[in-house]
């Protein structure tokens, strides 16, 4: 969890100013943890903070802030209709551009209500900087503290037919993916892009292979079984943390053919996982979208990649 500058930025620029609501400290049970956050703006909003009559109220009261800055408390008790029975402090902030690009670019820290930084957070963000280690979203002596979001993983979906497009419409939101969406045209892809997707229209998609990160994880799911089979080709050759290829049984039986005349042994052609998600969910895309975004965010997955990231 972290202050999402890009999506606030990208929020600010469609719809003027935005105010941002985080939770910045709990005390007893909360729907939602200190740092999580919802954008408001005149006549939308995204994110939350739980939801609820708590988030109705905030969403509400974001709206007509004239202050730059407010902080409010709220017991959730059965006045909000909500029985978790703690109390959460909320921080909603009005961003334009301008104030924006003032915020730092690792750790944000601001007075919740003006004055110097006292020595408890200046102490914080020293020891942060000399470890390399983003402190907590927190509040401390008035002073809101939280590290920019910077997304962990690196996703690369290849192809922008109705699967793609589902998958990105399931994984887009989730704030620690950054996701790059490759096909052969731009007019491959819908008007509309989420927001932390990249676009690369390639005529060749495989020569893009060689740009990705080694430890980014892959889905394959072109319009074309020859495309399909490039790319797996030249994941294979390139490193992957995961590769996942749509298909059937079929597909793969004959993939594993043809990779292997291509030069990969069983081992390698084996880190390739086919089919993806879960068939017994159907064939329909968003059931196929659901199911392979269980598929690759279950826990195990994310424990894998923190231990490849420690190394």
């Amino acid at each position: 969890m972290g202050f999402d500058r890009e999506t606030l930025r990208e929020a600010v620029k469609t719809h003027g100013k935005v105010t941002r609501v985080v939770i910045a400290a709990i005390r007893g049970s909360s729907p939602r943890e200190v740092g999580a956050a919802m954008l408001v703006w005149k006549g939308g909003q995204s994110g939350t903070i739980g939801g609820g009559t708590l988030e109705y109220q905030a969403t509400e009261a974001a709206r007509v802030q004239q202050s730059p800055t407010c902080l409010s408390r709220h017991a959730l008790g059965p006045d909000l209709g909500q029985c978790c029975g703690g109390a959460v402090t909320l921080l909603s902030e009005v961003y334009d551009l301008k104030s924006i690009d003032a915020l730092d670019d690792t750790v944000i820290a601001r007075p919740t209500a003006g004055g110097d930084m006292p020595l408890s957070v200046k102490r914080l963000l020293a020891t942060a900087r000399a470890q390399g280690i983003a402190p907590d979203p927190q509040l401390l002596d008035g002073w809101m503290i939280e590290p920019v979001h910077t997304p962990t993983r690196q996703l690369w979906i290849w192809g922008a037919g109705h699967v793609g497009r589902a998958l990105v419409d399931v994984l887009s939101p989730l704030p620690d993916l950054a996701i790059t969406w490759v096909d052969t045209a731009a007019d491959r892809f819908p008007a509309d892009i989420p927001a932390g997707v990249t676009v690369v229209p390639a005529a060749n998609p495989a020569d893009l292979v060689r740009h990705a990160p080694v430890q980014a994880e892959h889905l394959v799911l072109t319009y074309s079984h020859n495309l399909d089979l490039e790319l797996c080709n030249r994941l294979l050759t390139h490193g992957f943390h995961f590769a996942g290829l749509i298909g059937s049984a079929t597909k793969w039986a004959r993939f594993r053919s043809r990779l292997a005349a291509l030069g990969h042994s069983p081992a390698q052609i084996a880190r390739i996982t086919c089919p993806i998600g879960d068939p017994s969910l159907g064939k329909h895309p968003q059931m196929i979208a659901v199911g392979v975004a269980a598929q690759i965010l279950r826990p195990a997955r994310q424990n894998d990649l923190k231990k490849d990231q420690s190394a």
